[in-house]
């Protein structure tokens, strides 16, 4: 068995495979492929009338572009030097995809809380994903380069502190380690409690009536979800009926205790949702349960999964079922996980996985964060980061790797910088593409910087 000290020499044996200044000296890739063929080879397989509504968004903004371009970054990463400290990847670890969320014992937690592109691969690339977004976030509110460089910095650093911490916990430690909202106030200056006090407490209530009455009506006495082209749109009979056998396979992956939990509900209703920036065009649906009454309700989501867009550059996944992926890498990554989380292959072989639709959940408003705020927030999440990765990965490697001083950090701000900058040039470009009506379509050109 690897002794301690063996994975400790690992890790900084790590520093001649990719120097921990090095992260910080980003270039572009000589060959680097137009990041538009990159987002529509992304389309092939989606829903053609919703691709207008994903540029759409993508465009809004440098931030909202980052938010669906994980694609773009990971052709990116892959030619960059790594470490080959392996960890389960979120795979798209920026600023919006933290959150507070609900334990199955109803207690409050801050994690991330968006696993479609989980796979294992090299740890930093998920710090990356972070590091960019919050120098994104930053220059969209903004903020001084200073001020930018002290938040990337402070995640960073909160991220190989508590790498450390944890390198030094025993195994069921580490496993039950977790961040509970309470713990989170002391970490925020006092000039903003009041501020995350109050959005601790909209994510507490139970949200199920609330969604209840915002998603649904019942002109005939009969609950159904209420349209809202092209956001939320009915569906079919037929496909109903296909979802209401998709419900019966779904349940098959659940645990037993969770197939009695969920056999007290029936099924109502359903209806095809557009979520999110990156995922939009891919399949999604809201199922509405009822258990005791109609008071007392729950939304499933159904989310379409396609293969991870790391994959192209790391080792295919373990899982051939993409919603399989998708759930085994949150339940390894998240202190807690959804208790319906479940995984079906649809029509057309199309893979999905299910999940709540919100539950005590609270998402974070980074437009409008202040330097200081921005700089606690980014904290939260490198903290939160490692604590995930601690889980799958050699932590004691990576804490070594890392070491004692801001190296690491330092190159951090340094990368974060130098690609909010190509991000920003990146989403110019396509701006100007939707302005001219031009939608993103695909070229010839290199596909991946496999290893």
């Amino acid at each position: 068995m690897t002794t301690p000290a063996d994975r400790a020499e690992r890790g900084r044996s790590a520093r001649k495979q990719a120097s921990r200044s090095s992260h910080g000296l980003w270039i572009p890739a000589a060959d680097r492929l137009d990041p538009l063929t990159v987002l529509a080879r992304q389309t092939a397989n989606r829903v053609p009338e919703l691709l207008p509504l994903r540029y759409e968004r993508m465009a809004a903004s440098p931030f909202a572009f980052l938010r669906g371009a994980a694609a773009v970054m990971a052709a990116d990463l892959a030619t960059q030097p790594r470490t080959g400290l392996t960890v389960q990847l979120c795979g798209d670890a920026h600023l919006l995809n933290f959150g507070v969320f609900a334990s199955p014992e109803r207690a409050l937690l801050f994690d991330l809380n968006d696993f479609d592109e989980t796979l294992p691969g090299p740890f930093e690339w998920d710090v990356k994903r972070l590091a960019a977004s919050i120098a994104v976030a930053a220059g969209e509110n903004g903020h001084s380069e200073p001020d930018t460089r002290r938040a990337v910095h402070a995640a960073s650093a909160a991220y190989r502190t508590s790498m450390r911490r944890l390198s030094a916990r025993g195994e069921l430690d580490v496993w039950y380690e977790r961040l509970d909202a309470e713990d989170i106030l002391p970490l925020i200056r006092s000039e903003h409690r009041k501020r995350v006090e109050s959005q601790l407490a909209r994510a507490g209530e139970r949200i199920g009536l609330r969604t209840l009455d915002m998603l649904t009506d019942a002109p005939d006495g009969h609950r159904r979800i209420t349209p809202d082209p092209p956001l939320l749109q009915p569906v079919s009979r037929l496909d109903m009926a296909v979802l209401r056998r998709v419900f019966i396979g779904y349940r098959s992956t659940l645990p037993e205790d969770r197939r009695t939990l969920l056999d007290r509900y029936r099924f109502i209703d359903a209806a095809r949702k557009v979520v999110g920036v990156s995922s939009v065009g891919t399949r999604c649906y809201i199922v509405l349960l009822e258990g005791r009454h109609a008071g007392d309700p729950l939304f499933l989501q159904i989310r379409e999964a396609e293969r991870s867009v790391l994959e192209p550059h790391l080792r295919q996944s373990g899982y051939p079922h993409q919603g399989h992926r998708v759930v085994a890498g949150q339940r390894l990554l998240q202190a807690a996980g959804d208790v319906f989380l479940g995984w079906v292959t649809g029509p057309e072989g199309r893979h999905f996985y299910w999940r709540q639709l919100r539950d005590m959940k609270g998402s974070p408003v980074v437009a409008d964060m202040s330097p200081p705020l921005l700089h606690d927030y980014a904290r939260l999440c490198g903290a939160a980061l490692a604590r995930a990765h601690a889980r799958s990965g050699d932590r004691i490697a990576i804490a070594h790797y890392l070491g004692g001083s801001d190296a690491f950090d330092r190159a951090m701000a340094d990368f974060a910088l130098r690609y909010a900058d190509r991000n920003a040039a990146d989403h110019a470009a396509l701006a100007a593409a939707v302005a001219a009506g031009r939608l993103p379509e695909e070229r010839p050109g290199p596909v991946s910087h496999h290893r």
